[in-house]
């Protein structure tokens, strides 16, 4: 999943109008973010192996304090904590909170069995649909489409700039999703988790296509 968790942060626009988007996205996308450290520190351990699955090159050998649902419940109440802090409107922050754990739901779906319930959990799970390229282009397409009707919804973009900051977010992070079925793997897993910290740009990016929009409720 990728456009997947990003759908879920689009989605959340229209339950919790009054939680800024980057916070959202910062929810779907948490696990991602925290990742690519905590490879590069050696506390969670991956490897590349071309063909592990048909979508993806990758084999997530350990990572229970990211990718384990317990743990996404955990940082999702400290991701509302943290939100609240910065004065996000206490009756989001339910929705702000599930963004979080709903990262695990989603993989469950894609990965195959490497997903723990909790750290040293040695019982893995994972539905496997990254063995199937058009499965996966089709179930994570579609909750990518609806998630952004929904987004819009609630949020109209203001002028060209404002259709330039969503289409372009659009048009990048479909093009990267999709390049992991299509494109050729990461060289070593160093290459993944430094390229992988990229995604922290999506936040003020996600903060650019709130502020070139407006609440369409508030307008009419």
């Amino acid at each position: 999943m990728f456009v997947g968790h990003l759908a879920v942060a689009f989605a959340a626009k229209r339950a919790a109008p009054r939680v800024p988007l980057p916070w959202l996205v910062a929810g779907g996308m948490f696990v991602d973010l925290v990742w690519p450290l905590l490879l590069l520190a050696g506390v969670e351990t991956a490897r590349i192996a071309p063909g592990a699955t048909a979508f993806n090159a990758l084999v997530f050998e350990s990572y229970p304090w990211t990718h384990s649902l317990a743990m996404g419940v955990a940082w999702g109440v400290v991701l509302a904590g943290v939100a609240r802090g910065f004065g996000v409107a206490r009756e989001g922050l339910p929705v702000l909170m599930l963004t979080v754990p709903s990262h695990w739901v989603l993989d469950w779906v894609m990965h195959v069995p490497d997903l723990p319930l909790l750290p040293g959990s040695t019982a893995m799970h994972g539905l496997g649909l990254w063995n199937s390229v058009a499965g996966t282009l089709a179930v994570e397409g579609a909750l990518w489409a609806v998630a952004l009707g929904l987004f819009l919804q609630a949020r109209r973009p203001q002028g060209g700039k404002g259709v330039a900051a969503l289409a372009s977010f659009v048009v990048v992070t479909t093009l990267l999703w999709a390049g992991s079925a299509f494109g050729p793997p990461p060289p070593d897993v160093t290459a993944l988790a430094v390229s992988a910290l990229a995604l922290w740009l999506l936040l003020p990016w996600a903060w650019w296509v709130e502020r070139t929009s407006s609440d369409r409720a508030r307008v009419g």
